[in-house]
């Protein structure tokens, strides 16, 4: 605890470093307070069948990544993931058309005309999805919900407000990562998760308080279980196998320059959290085959839905292997490694530079991505474990799944950047001795 203290006189003793802390906490305050403003002509204690609906299915998540907002109707809907969504697309483009690949070659300018690209698709995902959002309003909410109604007394203004909020959500973002500290989109994230945290422990408390026989016990047992599975995940994440490299040694003057082993880490989760979001996606379409008429396919729809059921975790593994692999074939490229290792004059020792080194490259992520995936699928599946076990859903989505990935990968990102201004001003960091490892730079970036 000492030390704990320690660490935070010496952050705010930095004054550059307080004033980006201060301002990003500030931007997250703004936002906070946004997740709770309901959309004009709506009553805000109509609400509980779309807070009852936003507890389970496709409709937690959303509630999830948006801090609460969903439910609440706010101007802050549909939060941040509409950006998300234009920025996976924006970067799978990349990897297949020409013209994106140019642009990523481009540096700065071509890196600002992608994020140009990408806050245009964004609009556009918004005009698709605030009349959906509306929409469901209208289906969950009683008619005397909405104080004004009508298209362009409700639907159309809503439309242009939902959209207005989640581009001012976009801006909080990006000026949390140009001024504050940290990647602003993934903290946004991160705190709309962290929102929920305390209200699902309270419940999960009270829960084991009402029931009889020793339940306090087992509400301890879980918090030190979800505590383990959190060292869990960060080993995952930082998780890494290096290759050494060795570059020629040169001598200029009376210097010498080269000649030193370095390592070229490839993540054994090279992936991160994007099969997961995948398979889950694919999980709810079993959901459209539970109303069918035939009784077949009613009860094949009626086992893939259950999230605590065999088939569904198993269905939802197997993806998330499947989808480990692909993602991290389209991410990783043995060849263009080879071929930077190549210019800079850097070669494995034992592998001839060019095709040999692709191919080495390949056979060695292609090894490591199996445990990754398989552990990456554990991680997925932690929380139906956790349901089966009697944790409350709301408790249970903290043990595994994006969730986790997500508040460990930020974190270990936000205490690397602070860690670096401290090394900056000649201060130890949060461990002597050591650096703490974020995630790399290999896989989606806001």
């Amino acid at each position: 605890m000492k030390r704990l203290w320690e660490i935070l006189k010496t952050i705010f003793k930095i004054e550059d470093l307080r004033e980006k802390i201060l301002i990003t906490l500030g931007f997250i305050v703004i936002y906070r307070l946004g997740a709770h403003v309901v959309l004009p002509g709506l009553d805000p204690t109509k609400l509980e069948n779309l807070r009852s609906q936003s507890q389970e299915g496709i409709m937690s998540i959303i509630n999830m990544f948006s801090g609460g907002a969903f439910a609440n109707a706010s101007v802050f809907a549909l939060g941040i993931m509409p950006y998300i969504s234009a920025s996976i697309v924006v970067q799978l483009l990349g990897m297949a058309i020409p013209y994106f690949q140019k642009l990523q070659k481009e540096g700065e300018s071509g890196r600002r005309k992608m994020n140009q690209i990408t806050r245009y698709l964004t609009i556009l995902i918004l005009f698709i999805q605030a009349p959906a959002y509306l929409a469901n309003l209208h289906y969950q909410l009683p008619p005397e919900a909405f104080i004004v109604q009508g298209l362009w007394g409700f639907t159309i203004p809503a439309v242009f407000i939902l959209t207005t909020g989640t581009i001012f959500v976009m801006w909080l973002g990006e000026r949390i990562t140009e001024r504050g500290i940290g990647n602003g989109i993934s903290l946004l994230i991160m705190i709309g998760i962290i929102a929920r945290f305390p209200s699902a422990i309270s419940y999960e408390f009270g829960a084991r308080l009402a029931a009889t026989g020793g339940q306090l016990v087992a509400f301890v047992a879980e918090i030190i279980i979800l505590f383990l599975v959190f060292v869990f995940g960060i080993a995952l994440i930082q998780a890494t196998r290096q290759i050494p490299v060795q570059y020629p040694k040169r001598i200029i003057g009376n210097k010498q320059y080269g000649g030193v082993r370095q390592y070229l880490p490839l993540k054994v989760n090279a992936a991160g959290v994007m099969p997961i979001i995948f398979a889950q996606a694919l999980m709810f379409i079993p959901i459209m085959f539970a109303g069918f008429k035939t009784e077949s396919l009613s009860r094949i729809g009626a086992a893939l839905s259950n999230p605590t059921g065999f088939w569904y975790n198993f269905l939802e593994a197997s993806m998330i292997v499947l989808f480990t692999y692909l993602y991290t074939a389209v991410i990783i490229n043995p060849t263009q490694i080879s071929e930077d290792l190549k210019k800079n004059g850097g070669f494995i020792p034992g592998i001839k530079a060019g095709k040999q080194t692709a191919e080495y490259i390949d056979s060695v992520m292609s090894k490591i991505t199996l445990p990754g995936s398989i552990l990456l699928a554990i991680i997925a599946i932690l929380p139906a474990f956790a349901m089966m076990a009697g944790v409350t859903r709301s408790f249970a989505y903290f043990y595994g799944g994006t969730s986790l990935l997500i508040l460990v990968g930020v974190i270990l990102d936000t205490l690397q950047q602070i860690e670096t201004h401290m090394m900056m001003h000649h201060y130890d960091g949060f461990i002597k001795g050591q650096k703490i490892k974020g995630r790399s730079a290999i896989g989606i970036s806001y």
